[in-house]
């Protein structure tokens, strides 16, 4: 059995199992896969939603990448083929000039039959989509992009520390990222309590090693703090009830709710996260699990602006860098959105 199409996942046996076949052409600075590095040639469609795709909001913001590739922001929800602009006038993407990603999906493959997923990078001349491999995207916007970069940009994937960052990556995808999924849309009791112990396992673990250090890997904040990140942000606010992984709140965590709270309160992350997007989003869209689709008011979102301490561990967040001025305009996140924002 499928699940909703932009949902892109299936129920194999009762458990949930992500769809990892992407569009996964790749943007370089050489330009082998036919896609080379161009400013303003492509556009990267997102959702605030979303948490793969705000990963790449993120990594755009703290790369200084918004004047050389542009974001169409699609609306938190969307029906069982495509998410759609009708967050834009007349629904209407101003750039690409559509009113459903799947028309771009479809003019890089003609009757394309996989999930219409965000994050999605449009070539803007031809109007089809080039990548959805959100791995990937972040980590060729911090290494194939690198020339475009703004003047103190962060190093998110330092090349000395890959192997490390690489690794912690993969156990955060596979136990936490795609971990609360699993949970949430499991079929059976046990397959949803494999996933539940292995998620709380994790951020144990997790828990353990940022009790004394202040970023996963290194002394500044990498691609792997990103990743992580975007789970977090939802965690209360969604994965908690919703997707019943309730052992803990991420508040009564208090080494992992003090790490997301540094996060949330340094540029590129709190003000890209975007409250009331996220709960309409899992609320609305998956009546399987709330059939009625009721949004709930809660939780207070204060507490992200709390003071942290995590000062007291060292690390310089942005290294020999800077961080990102405020974000453009018309790319802020409505303080109704996310009252935590100063």
């Amino acid at each position: 059995m499928s699940t909703q199409g932009a949902s892109k996942g299936t129920y194999v046996e009762e458990s949930f199992e992500r769809d990892t076949r992407y569009l996964s052409a790749r943007i370089t600075t050489d330009g082998a896969d036919g896609w080379p590095v161009e400013p303003g040639r492509y556009r990267l469609v997102v959702a605030r939603a979303c948490p793969w795709a705000n990963r790449a909001i993120i990594a755009r913001r703290l790369l200084g990448l918004e004047t050389v590739l542009s974001m169409g922001v699609a609306g938190p929800t969307h029906d069982a083929s495509s998410w759609t602009f009708d967050l834009d006038p007349g629904g209407v993407d101003p750039v690409l000039g559509i009113e459903r990603l799947k028309d771009a999906y479809e003019k890089a493959v003609p009757g394309y039959e996989q999930g219409i997923t965000v994050p999605a990078v449009v070539d803007i001349p031809t109007g089809a989509v080039i990548t959805n491999d959100f791995k990937q995207i972040t980590l060729d916007l911090s290494t194939e992009w690198r020339d475009l970069h703004r003047d103190g940009a962060p190093d998110l994937y330092p090349e000395n520390l890959r192997d490390e960052i690489d690794e912690i990556m993969e156990l955060v995808y596979r136990d936490v990222n795609n971990g609360v999924y699993e949970a949430g849309f499991a079929g059976t009791q046990a397959s949803y309590e494999e996933a539940y112990h292995r998620l709380f396992a994790r951020l144990d673990e997790l828990s353990e090693r940022l009790e004394g250090q202040r970023f996963l890997v290194g002394e500044t904040i990498t691609e792997a703090d990103v990743r992580l990140f975007t789970t977090l942000a939802r965690f209360d606010a969604v994965y908690h009830g919703h997707f019943k992984c309730n052992r803990h709140k991420l508040s009564e965590m208090p080494v992992l709710w003090a790490y997301a709270r540094d996060l949330f309160q340094t540029p590129g992350f709190g003000d890209t996260t975007d409250f009331l997007h996220i709960k309409r989003h899992y609320y609305e869209v998956h009546r399987d699990i709330n059939p009625t689709g009721i949004v709930p008011s809660g939780p207070d979102p204060s507490g992200w602006a709390s003071p942290h301490g995590r000062e007291s561990l060292g690390g310089r967040p942005f290294g020999d860098g800077t961080p990102p001025g405020p974000p453009p305009s018309a790319e802020r996140v409505p303080h109704e959105h996310n009252p935590a924002l100063s």
